[in-house]
Protein backbone atom coordinates (compact mmCIF):
# COMPACT_ATOMS: atom_id res chain seq x y z
CA UNK A 1 0.00 0.00 0.00
CA UNK A 2 2.89 2.33 0.68
CA UNK A 3 4.11 1.95 -2.88
CA UNK A 4 0.60 2.57 -4.22
CA UNK A 5 0.23 5.88 -2.39
CA UNK A 6 3.80 6.92 -3.14
CA UNK A 7 3.24 6.53 -6.86
CA UNK A 8 -0.07 8.38 -6.68
CA UNK A 9 1.52 11.37 -4.99
CA UNK A 10 4.72 11.55 -7.05
CA UNK A 11 3.74 10.57 -10.58
CA UNK A 12 0.74 11.70 -12.62
CA UNK A 13 -0.93 8.34 -13.30
CA UNK A 14 -4.35 6.80 -12.73
CA UNK A 15 -5.25 4.88 -9.59
CA UNK A 16 -5.49 1.68 -11.61
CA UNK A 17 -2.00 2.13 -13.03
CA UNK A 18 -0.60 3.00 -9.59
CA UNK A 19 -2.07 -0.21 -8.19
CA UNK A 20 -0.68 -2.19 -11.11
CA UNK A 21 2.80 -0.77 -10.57
CA UNK A 22 2.66 -1.57 -6.84
CA UNK A 23 1.62 -5.15 -7.59
CA UNK A 24 4.38 -5.57 -10.15
CA UNK A 25 6.94 -4.31 -7.66
CA UNK A 26 5.81 -6.96 -5.19
CA UNK A 27 6.00 -9.65 -7.87
CA UNK A 28 9.64 -8.77 -8.56
CA UNK A 29 10.58 -9.38 -4.91
CA UNK A 30 11.04 -13.13 -4.27
CA UNK A 31 9.74 -12.74 -0.71
CA UNK A 32 6.40 -11.33 -1.90
CA UNK A 33 5.60 -13.22 -5.11
CA UNK A 34 2.84 -15.32 -3.60
CA UNK A 35 -0.67 -13.96 -4.40
CA UNK A 36 -1.30 -13.69 -0.65
CA UNK A 37 0.68 -10.43 -0.69
CA UNK A 38 -0.48 -8.70 -3.87
CA UNK A 39 -3.93 -10.03 -4.80
CA UNK A 40 -6.10 -8.61 -1.97
CA UNK A 41 -5.73 -5.03 -3.20
CA UNK A 42 -8.58 -3.96 -5.51
CA UNK A 43 -10.09 -0.67 -6.61
CA UNK A 44 -13.80 -0.05 -6.17
CA UNK A 45 -15.67 2.80 -7.86
CA UNK A 46 -14.20 5.42 -10.19
CA UNK A 47 -10.72 4.27 -11.26
CA UNK A 48 -9.69 7.54 -12.86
Amino acid sequence: MTEFYRSLSQEPMSKAESLRQAQLKLLKDPNYQHPYYWSPFILIGNWL
